[in-house]
């Protein structure tokens, strides 16, 4: 069979990285935040071709050669654990989805497709890929560039939404889980699939569709035990035994786990980030950028219009260079462990600093303050897998509504790892410097917040009176 590729319209852009699928098999098993995704989906066999324009997305379809797909059909016996078809494999290369390959084909008998969605993680991990999946005994490889949607109906959403977990942690998995998802149904839908992993997401977005997950059946208890097994199978790893960092990358952020990182009390090394430079080694003058943004959504650089991709990879490299957007922290997964992860969020810190300090003009105290405590369950929402749950789409409508008058510019000044406001302005802005002057003006009368103080008070001059009547008593 001769390959076939359907690439984007925009041959300039190049399919940048995608997010980590392993992350969404390995991390159920280990109680990691990727509580709903696995990564395969099992597929009839009938439908032989899978490449063609969705959404304007581009989509690489690498089919594999007669031979291979003739040595493919060997596997059509009935596997250790039973029978199935043909399985969709969400696919990074990666050391765990690497080993889930011949793992699917010695179990169930099957042949594997390769899936990976590019969500902006870099072309260093996507070259290679091809010859890895069919190394690992894959017949053929998918990839479907997500970025822009990715940004536009993800990350977005979740700005203006303020959703921020456990303080700090600005949901870079969380948001990208989805958007692969959908298209891994799109995909199942196209071949004809009878069964997948994502499960909350799956069970969403297509409720008959059979679930398996290979971690709850194996005896692979770990990495070692990882390697060993695709050492038996010939499969190529790029990891030994030695403990390294686990990293998840999006356009939206890069995170590190494992290695010293599993003990609290450890420094991360200066060597581990790669987003960001060290804030002591950032320039020592200040740069200032202004944020243009459009009720609630950010639309420009200083000026200039991009696209949602584009303004996030432009604001990346300008917070990267400053030491913009490193985390660290302890968080609370889904399962009730505690684990512990260092982030890398640049260009987002910087949106996120911006939006925030629009609203402080266009929102009201009540509003904020309902706007914020909605934030706190609409990033539980989506870190818990649950972005397409009626509950999300609902607070997803508030916040849109909220924020209609969000509109206006942030200036600000980035210097060693700090964010710092400069000047925020907006048409709706409900800041009256006539009216917020100490000095005396027509609009409010200080002498007006006597009456008000009294009133005000009440409550607490009622509950000293109590407590005085009680005392004498």
């Amino acid at each position: 069979m001769a390959n076939l590729q359907v690439t984007s319209s925009s041959s300039t852009k190049p399919l940048i990285h995608a997010q980590n699928p392993a992350r969404f098999m390995i991390e159920c098993k280990l109680g990691a935040k990727a509580s709903e995704f696995g990564g395969a989906t099992f597929v009839h066999p009938t439908t032989r071709k899978l490449s063609h324009a969705c959404k304007s997305q581009a989509i690489q379809a690498v089919l594999a050669s007669d031979k291979e797909t003739h040595a493919s059909s060997a596997t059509n016996g009935s596997g250790l654990r039973g029978k199935l078809n043909k399985v969709v494999l969400a696919y990074s290369g990666g050391l765990d989805t690497s080993v889930i390959v011949p793992w699917l084909r010695e179990n169930y008998g099957c042949e594997v497709v390769c899936f990976t969605a590019d969500v902006g993680q870099g072309i260093s991990e996507l070259e290679g890929l091809e010859a890895k999946a069919k190394a690992s005994g894959a017949c053929q490889l998918v990839v479907k560039d997500l970025t822009e949607e990715f940004v536009k109906d993800y990350v977005y959403p979740c700005l203006r939404a303020g959703a921020v977990y456990e303080r700090k942690y600005l949901l870079g998995t969380s948001m990208a889980r989805p958007v692969i998802a959908k298209a891994m149904v799109d995909v199942a839908k196209e071949v004809g699939a009878d069964a997948v992993r994502f499960e909350l997401t799956f069970f969403s977005l297509n409720p008959d569709l059979q679930v398996v997950a290979p971690w709850r059946e194996w005896d692979i208890t770990g990495r070692e035990d990882a390697i060993e097994y695709a050492k038996k199978h010939n499969v190529p790893v790029p990891v030994t035994k030695k403990s390294i960092y686990s990293r998840d990358r999006n356009l939206w952020h890069l995170s590190h786990e494992g290695d010293i990182l599993e003990d609290p009390a450890n420094e991360p090394k200066k060597d581990m980030y790669m987003m960001s430079v060290d804030p002591e080694d950032a320039p020592d003058k200040p740069e200032y950028i202004e944020i243009g943004i459009v009720s609630g959504i950010p639309v420009s650089i200083n000026g200039k219009e991009l696209s949602p991709a584009s303004l996030l990879t432009e604001l990346n490299d300008i917070g990267g260079r400053h030491g913009i957007g490193r985390i660290d922290m302890v968080e609370n997964r889904l399962v009730g462990m505690k684990s512990r992860g260092v982030y890398e969020t640049p260009g987002g810190t910087i949106l996120a600093a911006a939006c925030r300090e629009l609203e402080s003009l266009t929102l009201d105290r009540e509003a904020i303050q309902f706007k914020d405590s909605m934030a706190l369950k609409y990033a539980e929402l989506v870190y818990a897998g649950r972005w397409f749950d009626p509950l999300r789409e609902s607070m997803d409508a508030f916040m849109e509504n909220i924020t209609k008058t969000t509109t206006g510019s942030v200036m600000l000044k980035l210097y060693k790892g700090s964010v710092i406001v400069a000047s925020r302005k907006s048409p709706y802005s409900l800041y009256r410097e006539d009216i917020s002057s100490f000095e005396s003006g027509q609009i409010y009368d200080q002498a007006d917040a006597a009456g008000f103080i009294k009133l005000y008070g009440l409550p607490m001059r009622v509950r000293a009176m109590l407590e005085k009547e009680k005392g004498n008593n």
